[in-house]
């Protein structure tokens, strides 16, 4: 491979290896090589099209450009620090393969408009494989609820038992939460599907291109309108970066709650074994290693994301060599969110819901003083005398260790003649969660009625993934 700079005409002097090492991107920009040689091919076809450059001379670039894709898909392409990135990597192996004729190929274009269209493909190739994640994520949670609608657990604010709802509704929480997320990366998808190429280095050019044509090679519904912008927007990586956290929150909060629930203290759930590990000293430990990586990795990503807001807000237009920074966050961020997805969905799969445990959790707590100062209310009395009754009721339980449903019907009379016995059918957990019947409640009507929905929405999901 050569070891002249492409670009050196200039030049009488060439930097140590170490300031080209340390300039060099093709240590990790090598991962659009596929991109920029569809890139590359758009561009050139489109050079012939509007008769920039003769047949001849695109059918060889063509010819050569489609080997090295070739080369590429079998893993047998190699590349230099000494040209820097993988623009200059392929085509200085383009020279190699086909001769001078293929230093034609950048006629009306520069590296920073072809850098940008490398990073738009990237993330137009990667964000359908996120969204099929995702949707594969909300089939399980939509199942799993399915299965548990009936299935009663206490329900929290601040860590503390609040009110007995369906383990099926907190699912179904999380449903919502994942399918905002997908909307974010649907969206994100529009700003992605740019096209910057044409845009040359920031200023376009005299020459009679066709980048409308260009971008329909590419597959791009749209091109940008300033090649300012063009050349220096990364809006679209910054909002994958943005939606990316955003996902990882909501799994670290999820998976906080299998560690959680997971615990010998909670025992609500049960991971299995495929997605656990042990320890090695202590024989009898199950750690719930995999939830706790995915609750880590969220920082990895929040950090990608700061990196290149950081990056980016002192940025002057157009290009500058800072955006060199801007891919190795994002590279990161996608493998993090796929493999965090799939390893999540399985161990959502198969996980065990203790549903006795989580009942039994709902029957010796407090969590039904509601009920009985909604029932209160009912009768005629006051809401805040009624909550001042029941927490007077709540402390004397709590010293005696005696649930409110345990209350002999005679000291409840003795605080209201109004009490009677179907006082005992509205404390009962499983009733105070079927009784729930508002619009995104708790009951179980409204359940199987969000879970129709959900399954329509799903239904209706068209895979994206693209080879």
């Amino acid at each position: 491979m050569s070891t002249k700079k492409l670009w050196g005409g200039r030049f009488t002097e060439t930097g140590a290896k170490y300031v080209d090492d340390f300039g060099a991107s093709i240590n990790f920009d090598q991962l659009l090589a596929a991109e920029d040689i569809a890139g590359s091919l758009a561009h050139v076809k489109m050079l012939k099209k509007t008769g920039i450059l003769p047949a001849a001379d695109v059918d060889q670039i063509v010819a050569g450009l489609e080997t090295l894709a070739e080369r590429q898909k079998q893993g047998k392409l190699e590349f230099s620090t000494v040209n820097e990135d993988i623009h200059m990597n392929i085509e200085s192996l383009l020279t190699e393969e086909i001769g001078p004729v293929a230093g034609k190929l950048h006629t009306a274009r520069s590296r920073n408009d072809q850098v940008a269209t490398d990073f738009h493909l990237y993330l137009k190739h990667q964000l359908p494989l996120i969204l099929d994640r995702l949707h594969e994520l909300e089939t399980v949670l939509v199942d799993k609820a399915s299965e548990n609608v009936e299935t009663v657990m206490p329900g929290y604010t601040h860590l503390q038992h609040a009110q007995p709802i369906s383990y099926a509704h907190y699912l179904l929480a999380y449903y919502q939460m994942f399918k905002r997320d997908m909307e974010r990366f649907e969206f994100n998808l529009k700003h992605t599907d740019i096209s910057p190429l044409g845009a040359a280095a920031l200023a376009g050019t005299t020459f009679p291109i066709d980048r409308e044509y260009s971008a329909k090679l590419l597959g791009f519904s749209e091109v940008y309108h300033n090649s300012l912008d063009a050349v220096s927007d990364r809006d679209f990586v910054l909002e994958f970066l943005s939606n990316a956290s955003i996902l990882m929150m909501h799994l670290s909060r999820f998976c906080e709650e299998i560690v959680s629930w997971s615990s010998y203290e909670f025992k609500y759930i049960s991971l299995s074994d495929q997605f656990s590990t042990g320890s090695s000293i202590m024989p009898q430990k199950k750690n719930p290693d995999m939830a706790e990586l995915i609750r880590g990795k969220s920082g990895r990503v929040y950090g990608n994301l700061m990196g290149l807001l950081t990056v980016m807000k002192g940025i002057p237009l157009a290009y500058n060599k800072d955006l060199q920074e801007d891919k190795e966050g994002a590279f990161d961020t996608v493998t993090t969110v796929l493999t965090s997805l799939h390893v999540f969905t399985g161990m959502l799969a198969i996980l065990t819901v203790n549903e006795d445990r989580m009942a039994d959790a709902t029957t010796n707590d407090f969590s039904n003083a509601t009920e009985l100062a909604d029932y209160l209310a009912n009768k005629g009395i006051p809401f805040r005398e009624a909550h001042a009754i029941v927490g007077k009721l709540v402390l004397d339980g709590l010293k005696k260790q005696r649930p409110l449903q345990d209350i002999p019907l005679s000291e409840y009379q003795a605080i209201s003649p109004l009490i009677q016995e179907d006082v005992y059918h509205d404390l009962d957990a499983k009733v105070a969660v079927e009784r729930r019947h508002s619009l995104g409640g708790t009951g179980f009507d409204q359940i199987r009625k969000e879970l129709q929905r959900a399954q329509a929405q799903l239904a209706t999901y068209q895979s994206g993934t693209t080879d």
